[in-house]
């Protein structure tokens, strides 16, 4: 099936081969994805080891940061970074600018996490806020050890509207006056959008509850506010259509996120980007649930990146086969900054220290070498 704007060739495309998602030419298909790193500065802004950190992995066909709060209501774990204030901003001003002085092509992901929060983030001790007042099974690291989700607070009907118009600032900050080359709106893993998505998590009964139609409308809002401040040429969407992270589920995810997707298509976004892991894989489809990532990459008629325990290997083929148009991985990011430099290279990747993930310093953070420091 044609995608017109996914690739400048007729061949087969491999993971070198030039790539156009909307108004962002990927000079390769090798994506970084989003991935928490809990290393932000106070008020909550990237920091100069923030920046280094994504220079580092300029190569990257394009690079995804951490998911970033649009709001002082968003967030959900220590030291994770915004972009609602004007330090936050600036920050990532800094950071956008070192990539693009490494030559490379940057996106901040756009996140609220909802229900997926603790007194200790929000406002004034307020409970965190979601769909409706259902509670996450499981607890979450506060800063303070671990704790008990807490019981959300449903969101009033009137309160939606200000929540659009948060991610519609962030993304007017982030390629306005950050200078990123535009945003991820991130509607999977079980935070905010996913939990309106989802009717595991949804059992509303207003304008947002109850249809796929309804519970899809935050997202189509926020896409409807976002494409009017920055383009939707610049924006991206991220799905995890049967991903359970954050005790999630929905009853019926195949006809729901094709719904989904087939509503994305008339926004002209520059991708579509969807979680769904290889098999043995921790986002892969849990025992009896559907496969759904080829049903939607046969619905969307732009660009779209698949994510999930990839190899190289596997990636070349999902590309040879039609399966996607690029191809995100994270893991192997954190240990090799040069990622694309080492495929073509067909050289050895280096183990990831997964108890640097989140948190502290540069260790685990910006002290991988890359492949010609390793020959040196």
């Amino acid at each position: 099936m044609p995608h017109s704007t996914a690739t400048h060739s007729t061949a087969t495309p491999d993971l070198f081969t030039p790539l156009r998602l909307g108004a962002i030419e990927l000079p390769n298909r090798v994506v970084m994805a989003p991935m928490t790193r809990s290393r932000a500065g106070d008020g909550n802004c990237p920091t100069a080891l923030t920046a280094e950190y994504y220079a580092q992995r300029a190569s990257a066909g394009l690079i995804i940061t951490e998911a970033t709060q649009v709001c002082d209501t968003a967030q959900g774990y220590p030291n994770t970074p915004g972009i609602h204030t004007d330090a936050q901003t600036l920050a990532w001003r800094a950071v956008a600018d070192a990539v693009h002085t490494a030559g490379g092509r940057i996106v901040t992901q756009l996140w609220h996490v909802g229900r997926i929060s603790h007194p200790r983030f929000q406002p004034n001790g307020a409970a965190p806020v979601a769909p409706s007042a259902i509670a996450a099974k499981g607890q979450l690291y506060t800063g303070a050890g671990m704790e008990p989700f807490p019981v959300p607070r449903a969101l009033e009907t009137a309160e939606i509207p200000a929540l659009v118009r948060h991610f519609a600032d962030a993304a007017k900050r982030a390629v306005f006056d950050a200078g990123l080359d535009g945003v991820e709106i991130h509607a999977a893993n079980g935070y905010l959008i996913d939990q309106f998505l989802r009717d595991g998590t949804n059992t509303r009964t207003d304008q947002y509850g109850g249809t796929v139609e309804n519970r899809c409308r935050f997202l189509l809002e926020i896409l409807e506010a976002t494409a009017h401040a920055v383009g939707a040429d610049r924006i991206g969407v991220r799905l995890s259509p049967t991903g359970v992270f954050n005790d999630m589920k929905d009853s019926n995810p195949l006809p729901h996120f094709l719904a989904i997707t087939e509503a994305l298509n008339p926004f002209n976004l520059a991708y579509l980007h969807v979680i769904e892991g290889k098999p043995g894989h921790h986002m892969a489809p849990p025992e009896g649930a559907p496969h759904v990532a080829s049903t939607l990459r046969a619905a969307y008629k732009g660009p779209f990146i698949l994510n999930g325990g990839y190899s190289s290997g596997d990636a070349v083929a999902a590309l040879a086969n039609g399966e996607a148009d690029a191809v995100s991985f994270g893991e192997a990011f954190i240990s090799n900054p040069d990622l694309p430099v080492r495929f073509r290279a067909g050289a050895s990747l280096a183990e990831p220290d997964r108890t640097t993930y989140y948190g502290g310093d540069a260790k685990g953070y910006t002290d991988y070498p890359a492949l010609e420091s390793v020959a040196a």
